[in-house]
């Protein structure tokens, strides 16, 4: 992370991979990560979802998709190691070797497709998960076949976008599991698929000084959200709460489509 002074006041302009951000910008992408972080304290999950379209207003995936899988990482392992006796893991194995595979499809999407073309197609596929997501859909019963095509793609698109848990959420939702064993099992999910992300991006050399920077500047943020959001989740009923990050999508998924389109 470079600072850059043109005009020798400090942090006036933050230089990344090529893209200066004036303090208005860095404001901006802090309100973001913060409120990606008290999302994910209230619900379990959803930061990148949050995270990751906003933050592509500003940067480039490249350098966010990295940066968030290992903040959500840290988040996944901070709730991941409550109720660990709660996981089912009947249901979780099916999900990892198809998760692999698509980890390696979007690793290789991710170094030969433009970036362009990668923003246009989250804005996508952010709006398709927040309009269904607002459907007023009875619930749904599924075979483990399901974790077949639900690894797949989550591994694939949370390498591209770092927001495969739509995914297994969904199949989790399939498999109709109480919220307390939602919650470890999903939590587990997001450590073993992120764990396997992060191998990836390490090995493929995403992980510079800037990223690991950029990291550490955001941890305040991730702490600060994940304990606020934490403090006040019983006092949003689930169904406001499912209504209200939906709209939240669907507005950062329309935005990021039409400023790429």
């Amino acid at each position: 992370m470079i600072v850059s002074d043109q005009r020798t006041t400090p942090f006036t302009n933050l230089q990344l991979l090529g893209t200066t951000l004036p303090a208005s910008g860095i404001f901006f992408c802090a309100i973001i990560i913060f409120f990606a972080y008290f999302i994910r304290g209230i619900a379990g999950f959803g930061s990148a979802l949050i995270a990751v379209p906003l933050l592509a207003l500003q940067l480039d995936l490249p350098l966010i998709v990295p940066v968030i899988c290992l903040l959500d990482y840290l988040a996944s392992v901070t709730h991941g190691l409550q109720n660990r006796a709660l996981i089912r893991w009947p249901d979780l194995l099916p999900l990892l070797p198809f998760s692999l595979a698509g980890l390696l499809t979007g690793f290789y999407i991710l170094r030969h497709v433009d970036a362009t073309s990668l923003a246009t197609a989250l804005a996508v596929f952010i709006v398709i998960y927040a309009v269904y997501a607002l459907l007023p859909l009875p619930p749904l019963r599924g075979r483990r076949l399901w974790a077949a095509p639900a690894g797949f793609f989550g591994g694939m698109i949370g390498v591209i976008f770092g927001t495969g848990g739509p995914f297994y959420v969904i199949y989790m939702g399939l498999r109709q599991l109480d919220k307390t064993e939602f919650r470890a099992t999903i939590a587990t999910v997001f450590m073993i698929d992120g764990g396997m992300r992060l191998i990836s991006f390490f090995a493929g050399g995403f992980y510079g000084h800037v990223a690991f920077l950029a990291v550490f500047a955001a941890l305040p943020l991730l702490v600060a959200g994940l304990w606020t959001g934490g403090r006040i989740h019983v006092a949003i009923s689930q169904r406001n709460f499912v209504r209200l990050v939906s709209l939240i999508l669907l507005g950062s998924g329309a935005v990021l489509f039409f400023k790429v389109s």
